[in-house]
């Protein structure tokens, strides 16, 4: 059943609980590309019996058109061997990315729920990944969710050094090969920081995801 999401979460949202829109439902298709279309997501709270959804207070943000890329992440990106593929491995990046170590994080937000809800969504042309090879040996990706011409990144991993770097930047050279202006990041970090992303507020952050829908812009990976 699809939920109730608002039109404009900017007044719905209780920004007491970090921008909670509404709790409840399921992950399914459905449910998925409304809130994705609408700026939202969902994101498990340990110990909530129910699926929060959220339209945060702050956003971050990544212009597309304000990259940039050091010097060294450059000759990286340059001087590399690994192979880059979208969508070849998409169940294996997210179980990637649930068991990634991060610092304050236990990786369990990435819930059999999410993990069923967003293969469901991949499957169905919504739900993307990008993945980088040594060889036959996935060593990083990301994966993410593209509505309406715009991409939420979701969760990044990386077993070698720079090889979520990599994934990030084939993204968003794919992005703006087909002119499109916003990657949606949710929360900034310090490395996509240093790439040029930046918070903004949600109504700001809802003005850009209008005016990027209303292009009609379809995203398209390569093969």
């Amino acid at each position: 059943m699809l939920l109730p999401f608002p039109t404009n979460p900017d007044t719905a949202a209780d920004d007491s609980l970090d921008g909670l829109v509404l709790a409840g439902g399921s992950a399914t298709v459905e449910n998925l590309v409304a809130a994705y279309s609408r700026g939202i997501f969902p994101w498990p709270v340990p110990g909530w019996p129910v699926l929060p959804w959220f339209c945060p207070p702050r956003r971050g943000i990544l212009r597309l058109e304000r990259r940039h890329v050091g010097r060294t992440l450059a000759r990286v990106q340059r001087q590399s061997t690994w192979r880059i593929s979208f969508n070849e491995a998409f169940e294996q990046v997210m179980y990637a990315c649930r068991q990634q170590p991060r610092p304050g994080q236990d990786g369990t937000w990435i819930t059999p729920q999410l993990l069923r809800g967003y293969t469901a969504l991949h499957h169905a042309g919504y739900a993307h990944s990008v993945e980088v090879w040594d060889g036959p040996e996935l060593i990083g990706g990301l994966y993410g969710v593209s509505v309406r011409g715009v991409f939420a990144g979701e969760s990044m991993f990386h077993f070698r050094p720079n090889a979520s770097k990599l994934a990030l930047l084939a993204l968003t050279d794919t992005l703006l090969e087909q002119g499109a202006g916003l990657l949606d990041i949710q929360q900034l970090t310090p490395h996509l920081a240093a790439l040029g992303a930046e918070e903004v507020s949600r109504p700001e952050f809802l003005a850009l995801l209008a005016q990027e829908q209303a292009a009609g812009r379809t995203l398209r990976f390569p093969a």
